[in-house]
């Protein structure tokens, strides 16, 4: 039985989706855990939440963080959502292992879900036991706060618990709870559930729901239902063009991992890419290459189809006008995401002036990469310090296997960029303000997992997790944190967790 919790704290949540119908949630508190134990509390998330950290650090906040006891403004539920799996629609998904505690007001002035991910079976959970292997939740905290870092938008890792008992999957491992931050858990899926049973008051409801939330400003626009279609087609075309940008791979893109927010959310068989290949696949369920590095533009605009087609009895009552409007919107995506990704892999070359022939320089360069398998973090890292001296130009040349490719084409993109007219620092400067040095590496991340797991040490997670959050410094030191892994050190298969 979750016990309410009795010591006062400042959470203050407000449970403003908890308010719709019944049929959009299941009430249900978490179910309580043996031994818990806090691991990791992320201080400044706390800071931007508006919460004492130093109430997590307490017995009465770990109870609350475990699932252990529920804060007296939370009203805890379960979201429903349907989805489309690896293209195939999926009545009934819903939050399996996940409780949505309410929403927090932050610093910015917005508002903030707060979910427990692993706190037990819900109605959702099908066949499954509701909780999470605890080497899944420090992979989605480490990956999370990365890509936060990195600037791309996200769902955020308040803190880390574990059980003290053991969830069993191909074998017993050990259980945890990670403490979710989303600007909401309304996703395309969410609005498929209820367009698949021709409930159109609720989608009215939820589009409702997700324009006050999401964007407000569209109560002064003609189409408010179009104009939330087009928000959400350009807030994923950007995101995706971001994921591109630093070879991340999300690996499961079902409709039920897309948000309406535009922040990447799930991270269960994600990864970053090591040698550049447009085919790149680390997903274990993933047989056919449908969520590939290269295919996640085109992926994410088959999703956008499938929440376009839940809006149209609302964008106009009139079929044909409907799909007139929504064909009008859809045609938007491309010049949408080829723009946003122009304009980001321009800046990893350090252009700031359009000038004929860039295209041709990006193009090259990222051909040399792929048939020479060239890692795609370490070679643009290295291209931004190239300009530096002889040293940094040779430290770029010797990532190839063949020399006389890439020494041609950087003679061409030095002759370029000369043509920026920028002194070199400056330049240098720009590039690895954009170019990361650091990325959590599967082999990495693998590697403090087991530490946290089989040796109870902390310290490997910090150490990287202080170079994740400043990616574009320079690291000399800590080498064995950023260089690619050798050949048998690369982890090729990635699994979801659940």
């Amino acid at each position: 039985m979750t016990l309410e919790a009795k010591k006062k704290s400042n959470l203050n949540f407000v449970n403003t989706y908890s308010e719709l119908p019944k049929k959009f949630y299941e009430k249900k508190n978490p179910t309580p855990v043996k031994n818990p134990k806090l691991l990791k509390l992320n201080n400044n998330l706390c800071d931007f939440l508006n919460i004492d950290k130093n109430y997590f650090t307490k017995k009465s906040g770990l109870l609350l963080l475990s699932g252990n006891a529920i804060d007296k403004s939370s009203k805890p539920i379960s979201m429903a959502y349907a989805g489309h799996q690896f293209g195939h629609f999926v009545e009934q998904l819903g939050d399996g292992r996940a409780v949505l505690l309410g929403e927090k007001k932050a610093k910015n002035g917005k508002f903030f879900d707060i979910q427990l991910k692993g706190s037990g079976k819900t109605a959702f959970s099908r066949n499954g036991d509701g909780r999470s292997p605890l080497d899944s939740v420090i992979r989605e905290y480490l990956i999370s706060e990365a890509l936060h870092h990195l600037g791309i938008p996200t769902t955020r890792s308040l803190a880390i618990v574990s059980t003290g008992e053991f969830v069993e999957r191909e074998s017993m491992l050990p259980g945890g709870i990670l403490t979710r931050v989303a600007s909401s858990h309304i996703r395309i899926g969410t609005f498929e559930f209820f367009h698949y049973k021709k409930d159109m008051k609720s989608i009215k409801k939820l589009a409702d729901y997700t324009i006050n939330r999401h964007f407000p400003e569209s109560v002064n626009k003609k189409n408010q239902y179009q104009y939330l279609l087009e928000q959400t087609i350009i807030l994923q075309a950007n995101l995706i063009a971001e994921w591109i940008n630093v070879g991340f791979i999300h690996g499961v893109m079902n409709t039920d991992n897309t948000t309406i927010s535009g922040e990447t959310i799930d991270y269960g068989p994600c990864a970053f890419m090591n040698n550049y290949n447009p085919s790149t696949v680390y997903s274990y369920i993933d047989v056919n290459g449908r969520y590939a590095y290269g295919n996640q533009a085109q992926i994410i605009f088959w999703n956008l189809t499938k929440f376009s087609q839940t809006l149209s009895g609302i964008i106009d009552e009139n079929e044909k006008r409907s799909n007139k409007l929504i064909i009008s919107s859809l045609e938007k995506f491309p010049e949408i995401f080829n723009s946003a990704w122009k304009r980001k892999i321009r800046k990893k070359f350090g252009f700031t002036k359009l000038l004929n022939g860039d295209d041709k320089i990006i193009l090259e360069f990222l051909e040399i990469l792929l048939k020479q398998k060239v890692d795609y973090t370490s070679a643009f890292r290295k291209l931004s310090c190239s300009l530096e001296n002889e040293i940094k130009k040779q430290d770029l040349f010797s990532l190839f296997s063949e020399k006389v490719a890439i020494k041609n084409w950087f003679s061409g993109w030095n002759n370029r960029m000369k043509k920026e007219k920028e002194k070199v620092n400056k330049i240098m400067v720009f590039l690895k303000k954009t170019n990361p040095s650091v990325i959590p590496r599967n082999h990495v991340v693998e590697n403090v997992i087991n530490m946290v797991i089989n040796n109870d040490d902390m310290n490997s997670f910090e150490e990287l997790m202080d170079l994740l959050k400043n990616p574009y410094e320079d690291y000399d030191d800590k080498q064995h944190l950023i260089t690619p892994p050798k050949e048998n050190e690369d982890i090729k298969n990635t699994f979801c967790g659940t």
